[in-house]
């Protein structure tokens, strides 16, 4: 008896332990749903720099926004917003991004890590990024849309002394642009730009083909920034296994769609090419019309004006028509010269 007695109070005491370390995982109770610690963790986890002495408020902060929104989700599923159209199309677009990039994210995290050898290898290669490293102080000009423009752009650089005559040149030819300065570092340059700015030096003007069109750089100052390869190594570590875990990714995307059976349909069945044409003579054919009916609007403004003027004109000179009627109707008529007064007035001429 003693012994059973025993067992069940050790039973007993392991449920209690049980049921305490489950309350423990519960950091707060709305009406019947619960809010765990983990999920207050997990929100934690993902706020940058956070020092530790600050935690304990920045949980107390997860938490109540976390209850809050766990109000609302129960009101929205009182209401049944849960089986609106709208809000289930959004679910299920959310579920099918969170899937996808979950399988992402597991083919990228059973990447090797990039070994010293590459690191070493990519520090030598790019010293553009590292040894020689460069902070730039520029003077830029972008031009959007306008490739064909480059010969005659890059001319103009060549013989321009400063930024200024070439934004002249610009507004003379009737070239819309956009004028920036400021200072960058060689990594917050785009790669198919750097290598050509490595090469400038101070004053340098030069063209530079961009994703948007054209840009004119020219650098104003520079100094030598360096960084070793012992502080760089992290960062291009970091930097390989991204590269390669992205393309990893990409092949594995590919393989599975060539073995996929896909079919497009309605409007997607055409060849993109023939799609971004029509799309392009579309656009084309209604900035037409908008021309068209901006040029009409303008031309039945101006005969208006026109009407107008004239119709102004003609009242005007109606008016000062009936203003000498009145004046003439409104002035005393002379009254006639008695005969003999006539005929003083002769005798005298004779």
């Amino acid at each position: 008896m003693a012994c059973a007695a025993l067992v069940l109070a050790g039973g007993c005491g392991q449920k209690d332990d049980a049921k305490k370390k489950a309350a423990t995982q519960v950091a707060a109770k709305v009406n019947a749903d619960e809010i765990t610690v983990h999920q207050v963790n997990a929100i934690l986890a993902r706020t940058p720099n956070l020092p530790p002495e600050a935690a304990p408020r920045a949980k107390r902060e997860i938490l109540t926004r976390l209850v809050d929104q766990q109000l609302a989700v129960q009101q929205a599923i009182k209401t049944k917003l849960d089986r609106s159209p709208p809000v289930v199309q959004a679910l299920e677009a959310a579920r099918a991004d969170i899937l996808a990039r979950a399988y992402a994210d597991s083919i990228a995290k059973a990447q090797p890590k990039p070994g010293a050898d590459e690191v070493k290898k990519y520090y030598a290669e790019h010293p553009e990024l590292f040894a020689q490293r460069r902070i730039f102080s520029l003077e830029e000009i972008a031009v959007r849309g306008k490739e064909d423009l480059a010969p005659a752009l890059r001319e103009q650089a060549a013989k321009a002394k400063s930024m200024k005559e070439i934004a002249l040149w610009l507004q003379a030819q009737k070239i819309p642009f956009q004028p920036n300065v400021g200072a960058r570092a060689a990594e917050q340059v785009p790669m198919e730009m750097l290598s050509g700015l490595q090469k400038m030096k101070d004053g340098d003007i030069q063209v530079f083909a961009t994703a948007g069109g054209l840009g004119v750089v020219r650098i104003a100052a520079s100094k030598s920034k360096p960084v070793s390869e012992e502080k760089a190594a992290p960062v291009i570590q970091q930097f390989l296994f991204n590269r390669k875990s992205g393309e990893a990714v990409a092949a594995e995307l590919k393989a599975l769609k060539s073995g996929a059976k896909i079919e497009y349909l309605g409007e997607f069945t055409a060849d993109l090419a023939e799609a971004e044409a029509k799309a392009k003579a579309d656009a084309a054919a209604a900035a037409k019309a908008r021309a068209a009916a901006k040029a009409k609007s303008e031309a039945e403004a101006q005969a208006r004006a026109e009407d107008a003027t004239k119709a102004r004109k003609a009242s005007e000179e109606r008016a000062k028509l009936e203003a000498e009627e009145r004046a003439k109707a409104a002035s005393p008529k002379a009254a006639p010269l008695p005969q003999k007064t006539l005929e003083q007035g002769v005798k005298g001429l004779r």
